[in-house]
């Protein structure tokens, strides 16, 4: 897999989380993936993922990331700038914040490790 392939992937990720396609975006994940985010906590594994994700967008269900900035640090890592905002459905308390993501892919194109800064 190229750069160019990589932050392809990285932007259709990205992609599929604004559109809440969790079905989709599960796929992406290797069986053993691991998801970091000093938001969320640390996730192993593609069900625990799963259900991470599931939750957050319940609890966000207007969320969108504002992506931008993508490159390849080094072989299979994607990094970008993000801005998400979103809409605390319990609260309706809105959340802006901005951050860092990096996505790294094995060979085949999976999502071997996601953390989020």
């Amino acid at each position: 897999m190229n750069e160019t392939e990589q932050i392809e992937l990285a932007k259709a990720y990205v992609a599929l989380s604004n559109a809440h396609r969790l079905e989709l975006i599960l796929q992406m994940f290797a069986d053993k993936a691991t998801y970091q985010s000093p938001h969320v906590g640390e996730f192993k594994g593609r069900d625990a993922i799963g259900e991470m994700m599931a939750d957050f967008f319940s609890r966000f269900p207007d969320v969108r990331w504002n992506a931008r900035e993508y490159q390849c640090t080094e072989k299979g890592v994607v990094v970008f700038k993000f801005e998400m905002v979103a809409t605390e459905a319990l609260t309706g308390k809105n959340i802006e914040r901005g951050g860092v993501e990096r996505i790294e892919f094995t060979d085949g194109g999976s999502i071997s490790y996601l953390e989020v800064k």
